[in-house]
């Protein structure tokens, strides 16, 4: 009997140890969907891409690489696209869903005679920002468009072909939404696009 119960222990212990483990590392929504794109499933989800990782462990280990965002648009700018690239890939190892990095990484790679990867981080570029258009219409506080960071609101509007001018701060219902007064820079048309910032304003950015 006492033989029984130790083995009856012991097999419970090694067959729970997996599990165990399995909790201990898990990996993030965004983790799963972040080894998908890279593996070239360009179909994936880019909203919910988008979403997870604000609250994924990658979010929270991400370093500051606002010098390489200034350091890529500056030689994109000077057509220096090998440091234009470099800069980009060390932003997308931290934020793989910042828009601007993958804008410059298709154009980079696209000038240095790469088309695969260019035409692989236009396509991402294009989910993302689709992403955020799919999420309403922009056009009132119930329908704005979602977005993780204020940042991603001018990339929307430079998208768009729009020039952002006065903006404010909306509250209501608990939510809270940056309205937009933008101009058509081509043909002079204003319009007042809403945001919903709640992402932003609980991460402080």
């Amino acid at each position: 009997m006492m033989y029984a119960r130790r083995f009856l222990f012991a097999f419970l212990a090694f067959t729970a140890l997996p599990l165990l483990v399995s909790a201990k590392g898990s990996t993030s929504e965004y983790a799963m969907l972040l080894a998908s794109l890279k593996g070239g499933d360009t179909s994936i989800d880019y909203g919910r891409l988008r979403l997870s990782y604000m609250d994924s462990p990658e979010y929270k280990q991400a370093k500051d690489t606002s010098t390489e965002e200034k350091g890529m648009e500056a030689a994109l700018g000077q057509k220096n696209f090998a440091e234009a690239l470099k800069d980009a890939e060390v932003v997308l190892a931290s934020e793989y869903v910042n828009m601007d990095a993958q804008f410059v990484a298709y154009v980079a790679n696209k000038e240095l005679g790469s088309a695969d990867k260019a035409d692989f981080h236009r396509d991402v570029f294009r989910g993302l920002v689709d992403s955020i258009m799919k999420s309403g219409d922009g056009k009132s506080a119930e329908k704005a468009w979602v977005v993780i960071s204020v940042h991603e609101e001018y990339v929307v509007l430079r998208v768009l072909g729009f020039r952002p001018g006065e903006q404010s701060l909306l509250n209501q219902d608990g939510h809270a939404y940056d309205v937009m007064k933008v101009k058509n820079e081509a043909y002079g048309k204003e319009a007042t696009f809403y945001f919903n910032v709640d992402i932003p304003m609980k991460h402080g950015l």
